[in-house]
């Protein structure tokens, strides 16, 4: 019986919002391109269940959108409208809310912003080879510094201040926009018992790699809010100082605009992959701790990139 979350994660688990796994309808849904990832993930092993801990089941959720330049995007994937722990991912969706709120002219990137505990979590840096120093209390910082540190560098500490900022409920209100029903931001990156009033007993945040690669689908054709703020968060993902998952399968000199995460059981990279001519988007959720999923990482993002470049 699959458990969508662990134990840690839940308490009380109200829904705040029906999940959506429609596939939009832009999209060709390509039964082939499907039927191929799947050989991929079965050849690799990852076609079943994963035992997460005492927790229950889980599956992978992988979603691969070909782009070519005058044709209609085809979609496939496998379990790909399957809701899962996204771990630090989900950040990409506070950053598209942050740039929501500039454009808007709520403030500036320039703005400044005084960091409070408990938002400071974080006690080592994700990226040790980035000399930035950690967050602490009553840092003051601009909205772009915490930006760039919450997308390249993953810093916890910089996420929980962007939520603060933004506001989960804006935030939500955004992903609602284009039918992410399911993918709301519900926590920040701190224990239940130092969570604002109201979320200490919320659901754990949850997305499917449908939602994640039509997210990245929209900035693509910048039409995630306005081409400014497509534009602005792909350049973010640009800066990705994480390359130790789908990146280390991919030839070299390939742009791969991207958000990675882990956590426990859950180990996650999506992207805009562009080389050339070669155009595709790849969101890939898989439950295997870091340790077993970098090499699985390795190959499938070799054997998916070699499809797309003939498919």
């Amino acid at each position: 019986m699959k458990t969508l979350l662990p134990l840690c994660l839940l308490f009380c688990i109200p829904l705040t919002a029906q999940q959506s796994r429609s596939i939009p309808s832009y999209y060709e849904k390509d039964a082939l391109l499907s039927e191929k990832l799947s050989g991929i993930a079965r050849d690799l092993g990852l076609d079943g269940d994963f035992q997460v801990g005492e927790d229950g089941t889980e599956q992978i959720s992988l979603a691969v959108i070909q782009l070519k330049d005058g044709e209609r995007p085809k979609i496939g994937g496998v379990h790909m409208e399957n809701f899962i722990y996204p771990a630090s991912v989900y950040k990409m969706y506070v950053a598209a809310e942050v740039l929501r709120q500039v454009s808007a002219k709520k403030y500036s990137l320039d703005s400044l912003y005084v960091v409070r505990s408990p938002n400071d979590v974080d006690t080592a840096r994700e990226v040790l080879s980035d000399p930035r120093p950690l967050l602490h209390d009553r840092d003051t910082v601009t909205v772009n510094y915490l930006l760039d540190l919450m997308i390249t560098r993953s810093d916890n500490s910089a996420a929980n201040c962007l939520i603060d900022l933004t506001q989960r409920k804006n935030i939500n209100a955004l992903m609602h926009k284009y039918n992410w029903q399911g993918s709301e931001v519900t926590r920040k990156f701190l224990k239940r018992e130092f969570e604002d009033p109201g979320y200490g007993d919320i659901r754990g945040t949850e997305t499917s790699a449908l939602h994640a690669a039509d997210f990245l689908y929209r900035i693509t054709e910048n039409r995630l809010v306005n081409p400014w703020v497509s534009m602005q968060l792909k350049t973010l993902l640009g800066r990705q100082l994480d390359n130790t998952k789908l990146s280390e399968g991919l030839p070299h000199n390939t742009m791969f605009y991207h958000k990675t995460g882990w956590w426990s059981y859950w180990t996650h990279d999506a992207g805009i992959v562009k080389d050339g001519e070669v155009h595709y988007v790849i969101a890939c959720f898989l439950p295997l701790r870091e340790e077993q999923a970098l090499p699985k990482f390795r190959l499938l993002a070799q054997k998916i990139d070699t499809l797309m470049r003939t498919y």
